[in-house]
């Protein structure tokens, strides 16, 4: 990309993010928001700065960012090897598809009550809610998208010498790479929200627990504030790692040419 088509997007990124700052400080003024109900830009920017410089935000945000890793990590090398089983055997899609989407609409959250009797408070659980979130998605999306590789490809693969594992590395995965990666995404934005949510439970620091104790003694403003880092945490993630990524597999292994 050019640099004037850089600098262009990046005014576009962050243009909405500051008309919002705007808007945020025109009601404090206009409406003389009681501080308890909804603090303003400064109370909220002091409270970044005391918890940075007193270490809990960096304590907090690098639990929180090592239980995303981690669940998400375990609950890809499942998936992936699942979700390309059943895009090859129709009998075990069969078998499992309609198991895929019932448990889908429980990934996340709703594991929170039983992960914390099966795992205890503490990171288990919480890792447990996050592969949870990732897991269903991600196998779902690496079904559909060895299901969509014509079988001519495979055939011709076969017919030019490719055994079983040739066939799945350089034809199956390549060709289910988009589909995946598109899982991926989806599964990450999942598995932030069960984190924010499990952490408000089952745990003793990262983010959520962060929110949850600034309730207890009405801190508004740490509320407020760990509620801009999380969503600029998973923009940063998001914009930085995931969109490039999904962009580069779909121009590379996709139907996308690159421009």
């Amino acid at each position: 990309m050019r640099p004037e088509g850089r600098l262009k997007s990046i005014a576009y990124f962050f243009a909405p993010l500051l008309a919002l700052l705007v808007l945020w400080q025109a009601t404090i003024t206009v409406f003389d928001v009681n501080p308890r109900v909804f603090p303003g830009i400064s109370a909220v920017w002091h409270a970044a700065v005391t918890s940075i410089a007193d270490g809990t935000l960096i304590q907090h945000i690098g639990a929180s960012l090592t239980r995303v890793a981690v669940g998400t990590v375990i609950g890809i090398a499942i998936s992936v090897p699942l979700g390309m089983a059943m895009g090859v055997l129709p009998a075990v899609a069969t078998f499992l598809t309609p198991l895929m989407r019932f448990f889908s609409v429980l990934a996340g959250i709703a594991w929170i009550p039983i992960a914390t009797l099966w795992f205890g408070y503490g990171f288990g659980a919480i890792t447990f809610v996050i592969f949870n979130a990732v897991f269903f998605v991600v196998a779902y999306n690496a079904m559909l998208g060895v299901s969509t590789i014509p079988m001519r490809l495979r055939y011709a693969a076969a017919s030019l010498g490719a055994g079983p594992w040739r066939t799945l590395t350089e034809v199956l995965l390549p060709g289910a790479l988009p589909n995946i990666v598109t899982g991926i995404r989806t599964g990450l934005g999942f598995a932030w929200r069960g984190l924010i949510a499990a952490e408000m439970i089952a745990t003793n620091v990262g983010l959520g627990y962060m929110l949850f104790m600034a309730r207890d003694f009405y801190r508004t403003e740490v509320i407020v504030m760990g509620m801009i880092v999380i969503g600029l945490l998973w923009l940063l993630l998001d914009r930085l790692l995931l969109a490039p990524l999904e962009r580069a597999t779909v121009e590379r292994w996709g139907m996308v040419e690159r421009t």
